[in-house]
């Protein structure tokens, strides 16, 4: 096991990137600028070790981001109505970044943060522990949020997102990463081949402006049904109204069965490669890069549509706005835990 770490020099900053390479050759490597995840280096079924998620060529592109590609995302992932919320009698306005709504925190949200980085080797694992204090008020929240993201790699190839945080003041959080998967390896063929499972029965509606409704519906009969292992592109170009808002294929928040314990794999028969996911978030917001902006460079090729696919485990910030989901508020004093594992499997001919 070995931790490496370079020095990134842009014109007027630089930040460390840091690989985290377990005994198995896998590797995760990140930035301390938006926690950002560039590398997940995963070997195909005939030992071919690539990269399964999409990274920028050049690092200036991440002091924007419009992709938020690989980023931690935070407070609050996603769109938050109005920009606006309510505790207890009193209205907070946030950064209206996304028209009239809030998204992914706002303009300088923990996509944009410089975090404190210590790195740590045991037994059979290696990691960084992520840093930040987000102070009252920034960007409209309430209260000093104090967050500890750790990233972890062990000999099993899994890698393991923990994120902890503490507020002094009642406050929405709910965290989550936005890497983009392709399980091809180097981007070498689109997403829509790639097959994925997901435990959830029913999804939250959206309205036109990507803000949900509130209403769940039943994935059953739908381009929805994730039940069972689907290939991502049964709606890409179906006629089913909710693939016609998310601009051809989804960009919707699937609530799991077992709210406390979700998981979901996807699966590259090209490469054999196999990607499970399992969280105690209550759910996952799928996205197919729909919206992703078209021609910036990557480390391979260009950005196009359907390049990747983000698995954003999360509590809705929908849940803001109404009281059927789970909630995202944290207590003053509440030490909260949350955890996703992505184990990276094979699967043989």
């Amino acid at each position: 096991m070995e931790i490496k770490t370079i020095q990134i020099k842009l014109q007027d900053r630089s930040w460390e990137q840091i690989s985290l390479v377990n005994d198995n050759g896998m590797v995760v490597t990140f930035m301390e600028f938006g926690g950002i995840i560039t590398e997940i280096i995963v070997p195909d079924r005939d030992g071919k070790k690539e990269n399964v998620v999409l990274a920028y060529k050049d690092p200036e592109q991440y002091l924007t981001n419009p992709g938020y590609l690989g980023a931690l995302i935070g407070r609050v992932a996603g769109r938050v109505q109005g920009a606006a919320f309510e505790i207890e009698d009193k209205v907070y306005h946030l950064d209206a970044n996304e028209g009239d709504n809030n998204l992914h925190g706002g303009e300088t949200g923990f996509h944009h943060v410089l975090w404190n980085i210590d790195t740590f080797v045991r037994d059979s694992e290696l990691g960084a522990k992520l840093t930040y204090r987000s102070k009252a008020g920034e960007e409209g929240f309430p209260g000093n949020l104090d967050v500890e993201v750790t990233y972890t790699v062990n000999n099993n190839n899994q890698f393991v997102i923990d994120y902890r945080y503490v507020s002094d003041q009642k406050t929405p959080v709910t965290l989550t990463n936005h890497t983009y998967f392709n399980l091809s390896g180097a981007a070498k063929h689109t997403i829509h081949n790639q097959e994925l499972k997901i435990d959830s029965n029913c999804f939250l509606e959206l309205d036109n402006q990507l803000i949900p409704t509130g209403r769940l519906i039943e994935v059953e009969d739908t381009s929805f049904d994730f039940r069972k292992l689907s290939r991502l592109d049964r709606g890409f170009h179906y006629d089913y109204f909710q693939n016609k808002v998310a601009n051809g294929g989804y960009d919707h928040y699937f609530l799991f069965n077992d709210e406390k314990h979700g998981s979901a794999v996807m699966r590259d028969e090209s490469s054999g490669r196999i990607l499970i996911v399992e969280t105690n978030q209550p759910g996952v917001v799928m996205y197919t890069s729909n919206n992703l902006p078209e021609g910036l460079e990557l480390t391979e090729g260009k950005t196009d549509k359907y390049f990747g696919v983000c698995l954003e485990t999360q509590g809705s910030p929908a849940s803001l706005h109404h009281a059927n989901l789970p909630s995202i508020l944290c207590e003053a004093g509440e030490k909260m835990h949350k955890q996703t594992t992505f184990t990276f499997e094979i699967e043989k001919h």
